[in-house]
């Protein structure tokens, strides 16, 4: 990973960098809600923005959105709607359970699959600050879900990051509960982005979750985040395994088992992805080989297109 320039306030911002991304803007796909005007697309439909559709009067209506010339053209009354803008509102969850820690057979803690996601979110929770939307964040705990509400507040780029640079990956792995607990703390619609490796012996509270999410409005934007070293055991005859979630030691003869456990990875990737799909997610496969500047840069590119 790529350290920090000098005088960043976390370790995890290079802001030299990110100066090339300042351009690109984190759009949303779906229209959202928002407290003032600004640049993504709304929910309602007003009178401020960029004319969208006509529709018939009815009594009550602003008469000052009556488009005359139809008026006076054809004796029937119109008004013009027009497609307000305002602004976003993101939120990063992030998976901090103990099999996020994993950072290959080498074990180099810059390289886990957390620390890409504190250098990842880090990165895009700048980004959005700079473009004067709001983010928030929250971390999914064993037990607890800490949560900071989104919020463009000057204060808010160092709650945030000093958030994520203190993350330390423990527990296991329960998104359901987080989710759930974060789902009763928002306030208004917005975009969700959850950043895990989906590490769950059963999937189906995590997605039915996630759904709760979806039928409210929100947009959820899914990571499945990957070491490469998860793909295919290492070279060798026999290993002691370790879990990282409080698993028991595991000796074993790998050739014995090596086609088996990437065939059953495989069928995990597949399940997550058909999963999150399934439940109308963006969603996105990562594997932490690919440098984060790389992906955030290709990620903004698409969504602003």
């Amino acid at each position: 990973m790529q350290s920090h320039a000098a005088g960043d306030s976390s370790k995890f911002l290079n802001l030299r960098s990110l100066s090339g991304l300042e351009g690109l803007r984190f759009s949303a796909k779906r229209r959202i809600e928002g407290a003032y005007s600004g640049r993504h697309i709304a929910r309602k439909q007003g009178g401020a923005g960029e004319f969208a559709d006509y529709r018939e009067y009815s009594p009550g209506d602003d008469l000052r959105r009556l488009d005359w010339r139809i008026l006076a053209r054809t004796g029937k009354t119109f008004l013009k709607l027009h497609q307000d803008e305002t602004n976003l509102a993101c939120t990063m969850l992030i998976d901090s359970s103990g099999s996020m820690g994993f950072a290959g057979y080498q074990q180099k803690g810059d390289d886990s699959k957390l620390a890409w996601c504190q250098f990842f979110t880090t990165a895009l929770s700048h980004l959005i600050l700079t473009g004067r939307d709001h983010v928030g964040l929250a971390v999914s705990e064993q037990k607890e879900c800490p949560y900071f509400p989104p919020s463009c507040l000057p204060q808010q780029r160092g709650l945030i990051h000093e958030s994520i640079a203190n993350m330390v990956p423990r527990g296991s792995t329960n998104l359901a509960h987080s989710l759930d607990s974060l789902f009763m703390q928002v306030r208004r619609r917005g975009v969700l982005m959850v950043l895990s490796d989906f590490l769950d012996a059963d999937l189906d509270p995590m997605l039915s979750s996630l759904r709760k999410f979806r039928t409210r409005g929100w947009e959820v934007i899914a990571m499945h985040i990957v070491h490469p070293d998860e793909l295919s055991l290492p070279k060798g005859r026999a290993f002691r395994f370790l879990g990282m979630e409080g698993e028991l030691p595991v000796a074993a003869q790998v050739n014995e088992l090596r086609e088996a456990y990437e065939g059953r990875f495989e069928r995990h990737q597949a399940s997550v992805r058909t999963g999150l799909l399934s439940v109308g997610c963006d969603f996105h496969s990562i594997l932490t080989s690919t440098h984060y500047m790389d992906v955030l840069k290709q990620f903004l590119i698409k969504r602003s297109g």
